[in-house]
């Protein structure tokens, strides 16, 4: 039934309704040696008769199986479940063969004017809660009634049904299957070994080359062996729970604190515990990655006699910068925007973001837009300086703090409030004042 597991066969044979059995042992790597049954394999003379292996697939591996169909242009955003695969591709593509997007949208409308000018089917990689931005492009663009645009989507899986997961991904996993066929966007789940993953892409190529659309591969957790990018030297003296551990003293009892989504949240809610705080000052956005801005400018407006403080992250911005522009022409002085910038999509693997390329310049950005005044820092020292004016002059200000990337714990834990205890609680505290 499901292709992430294979029963060795025995010698003599088991019985046929073993061989239906499906575990998830996560032991060792699958053999990569094609072989005739993608079931079953004889048992080496070494092993345990009963044992049973969880296949993997190899980054590399199925890198070349997308070449050999003639796809060699990557683009997308990263995702948690995809990590292995985009770090094998970022290490791997050249330069002028992958793009980071900003957001899946973007990457839907660079993969059409990719295969425009080549006649060359690209790639898109991205987590399933990034199919909403896809809508509009697919729909309005790469859609075989429209501008006919084929391309190969590989869509990262959260919250499959059946697995344990955060509300948020539950929610969106068990609506993807139905979402994808709404948008007329055929499918199937990438098997966990070479040969059925091959078959899988014969199946998408038929699919591009007769119906000239775009075709998903959904993939499931724990698809791919780990492959993990060489972390860069560090530049800063602080990575992003270090920034969080020197702002959050300096938060006034009736601050109003909006955090974004990914590590932050995470790391904001621990240090509450470590500090023996309360949650309810802290509105933590699970997901809809890049709209924490505009959730803490709809509460800025509402209540223009509290501070609202958003924490945001580098990925999160790029992914709606647009939103900067709205919060620059509609934030009152109550509207504070601080950014830890990582320079990279931490959360999900460690691939850079633009705003460690050396161009780009989210202060500049943010000034242009119209935001009051930006700040700067990376020390602990710089943090206490700049603080006291960033608060004192007037929104929407931003605040930029770079760190280091990588270093999130490996115990970091999750909120224990649910969702909607999270936004009842904060309510209740936008209510006292």
């Amino acid at each position: 039934m499901f292709g992430s597991a294979r029963l060795l066969r025995l010698v003599p044979a088991v019985a046929p309704a073993a061989r239906q059995l499906s575990v998830g042992v996560a032991l060792r790597t699958a053999p990569t040696t094609p072989r005739k049954s993608n079931l079953v394999r004889e048992a080496e003379p070494d092993e345990a008769m009963t044992e049973l292996i969880r296949n993997f697939l190899e980054p590399a591996q199925f890198y070349q199986a997308l070449k050999n169909i003639g796809i060699d242009f990557f683009t997308g955003v990263p995702d948690s479940l995809l990590k292995d695969f985009c770090a094998y591709v970022t290490a791997n593509a050249p330069k002028d063969r992958h793009v980071i997007t900003a957001n899946e949208g973007s990457a839907i409308a660079l993969a059409s004017g990719h295969y425009m000018a080549t006649k060359k089917w690209p790639l898109v990689y991205l987590q399933n809660s990034g199919i909403g931005n896809t809508v509009n492009p697919i729909m309005s663009l790469a859609h075989p009634e429209v501008y006919r645009v084929p391309m190969l989507l590989m869509v990262g899986w959260r919250g499959e049904p059946g697995k344990k997961d955060e509300p948020q991904h539950v929610v969106q996993g068990e609506g993807t299957p139905a979402l994808l066929a709404s948008l007329g966007v055929p499918f199937q789940v990438l098997p966990d070994y070479i040969e059925g993953a091959e078959k899988a892409l014969q199946t998408a190529k038929k699919h591009l080359q007769i119906s000239q659309g775009p075709y998903a591969l959904l993939v499931k957790r724990q698809t791919f062996v780990k492959y993990k990018l060489i972390a860069p030297k560090p530049k800063f003296t602080l990575n992003r729970e270090g920034a969080l551990r020197e702002l959050i003293p300096l938060f006034h009892d009736k601050d109003v604190i909006v955090g974004t989504t990914g590590m932050l949240s995470r790391e904001l809610f621990e240090e509450r515990v470590r500090l023996g705080h309360g949650h309810e000052k802290d509105f933590l956005t699970v997901g809809s990655m890049g709209h924490a801005g505009n959730i803490g400018l709809g509460v800025a407006l509402a209540k223009p006699s509290r501070r609202v403080i958003v924490l945001d992250g580098d990925g999160a911005v790029l992914m709606h910068m647009g939103n900067l522009a709205t919060i620059a022409a509609h934030g009152g002085p109550n509207f504070k925007h601080i950014v830890i910038n990582n320079e990279a999509h931490d959360s999900v693997g460690g691939q850079p973001t633009l705003c460690g390329n050396g161009i780009f310049s989210l202060r500049r950005i943010a000034e242009g837009c119209g935001y009051r005044k930006v700040f700067y820092a990376s020390t602990p020292e710089e943090i206490k300086a700049v603080y006291p004016e960033f608060m004192d002059t007037p929104g929407p200000v931003m605040l930029e703090i770079m760190v280091n990337q990588g270093g999130h714990r490996k115990n970091l834990g999750r909120p224990t409030r649910s969702p909607i205890q999270n936004k009842e609680d904060f309510m209740e505290f936008l209510d006292r004042v």
